[in-house]
């Protein structure tokens, strides 16, 4: 399966209107053939009884994510967005805290772009914090029996970048937005019992977004 098939059926409905809930995950990448926070979207969407859900698969693209995701913002008009990414190695929802203002690649974007020790939007803040209410979020998912937790470091990857964009774009406004990092899925884990089902993170985003209308 590749990027494109990967994120079907997403990206925002033709023409104007208002949605009250903005979830995006991101195509595969490095050579992985799924996403788990594209995987959890799904799920999320899937099971979704709430209404008002708009959901938008991003491109691994450090110069497409951001512009991609502030277009669709602009557009839909949400009352909440909570974008999210998928991180190897990690065994819960971690809820980030901040954003920074860096751009440091381990590997290539899709679009082969590595940058090293570089500034995302020069003479900005070097940190901008999460718009979530984010204990009652990692309360919240706990409850709902996901593991979760709160994180401090969302990486200088391309979910930093969006993270970052989004925060800067929405300071201020009093809208909840924020990012959270999603585990691999069992199937892209070797481990026996290792990774978390998509069905299981998609309940955690749940539940983040209950709390976040609720506020």
């Amino acid at each position: 399966m590749g990027a494109v098939d990967s994120c079907r059926g997403s990206g925002p409905r033709p023409g104007p209107g208002h949605v009250s809930l903005l979830v995006t995950g991101f195509e595969p990448f490095d050579g992985q053939p799924v996403n788990a926070s594209w995987l959890a979207v799904q799920a999320l969407a899937r099971d979704w009884r709430g209404g008002g859900l708009e959901t938008l698969c991003l491109p691994v693209s450090y110069a497409r994510a951001p512009v991609t995701l502030l277009a669709a913002v602009e557009r839909l008009r949400p009352e909440v967005v909570l974008c999210t990414g998928e991180a190897g190695g990690r065994a819960a929802l971690s809820v980030e805290r901040v954003a920074l203002n860096v751009a440091d690649a381990r590997i290539p974007d899709n679009d082969g772009a590595q940058p090293v020790d570089e500034t995302l939007v020069p003479g900005e803040s070097l940190a901008l914090p999460t718009g979530l209410p984010l204990r009652a979020c990692v309360d919240a998912v706990a409850r709902a029996g996901v593991d979760v937790e709160v994180s401090s470091s969302a990486g200088t990857f391309v979910c930093n970048a969006v993270f970052y964009a989004l925060a800067r774009a929405l300071v201020g406004t009093g809208l909840p937005h924020g990012f959270v990092h999603v585990p691999r899925t069992p199937a892209q884990v070797p481990a026996p019992g290792g990774g978390m089902p998509a069905d299981v993170a998609a309940t955690g985003l749940a539940a983040i977004l209950s709390t976040c209308a609720a506020t």
